[in-house]
């Protein structure tokens, strides 16, 4: 019996560990700029931190794997949640996509906030961030608002 459950554990531990996995996206950003967004190590899936890395690579470097070797710079932001989805979208009407990252509630109500980020040569700021809005809600068009003079 002693056994049996052994095997049985030994079967379900990658179950568990994928189901608590942080998450770590890659996104081509333009066509010379790679942004890693990842959870922190070591941290609670509902609570925590993500960073935004940008790195510098051509065409031929992501040919061969190689679009996060030159690290141009990074920032840390508090979460408070999961990180759902990682998008690229002009959030602040400058015509360059800025890195947005949504966030999603572990408590019952599963409410969204949302950062929009700017990734410009080696810096990496926030242009807008939202927080508390209901689960069904838009994050892109609440953080233009921000950024764009509405409410805050």
């Amino acid at each position: 019996m002693q056994r049996l459950l052994g095997w049985i554990s030994l079967c379900l531990a990658p179950l568990a560990s994928a189901a608590t996995e942080r998450v770590v996206i890659r996104l081509r950003l333009e066509p010379d700029i790679t942004v890693v967004v990842a959870e922190g190590d070591f941290e609670p899936r509902s609570v925590g931190s993500f960073s935004v890395r940008s790195y510098r690579a051509d065409s031929a470097a992501v040919r061969h794997g190689l679009d996060t070797d030159d690290y141009l710079g990074g920032l840390v932001c508090e979460r408070d949640g999961v990180v759902e989805a990682v998008t690229a979208t002009d959030v602040d009407g400058d015509g360059r996509a800025e890195v947005v990252v949504k966030i999603r509630s572990a408590g019952s109500g599963g409410y969204l906030s949302a950062v929009a980020l700017a990734v410009r040569e080696r810096v990496v700021e926030v242009r807008a961030r939202v927080e508390n809005l209901d689960a069904t809600a838009d994050v892109v068009k609440a953080l233009r608002e921000v950024a764009r003079g509405g409410r805050s």
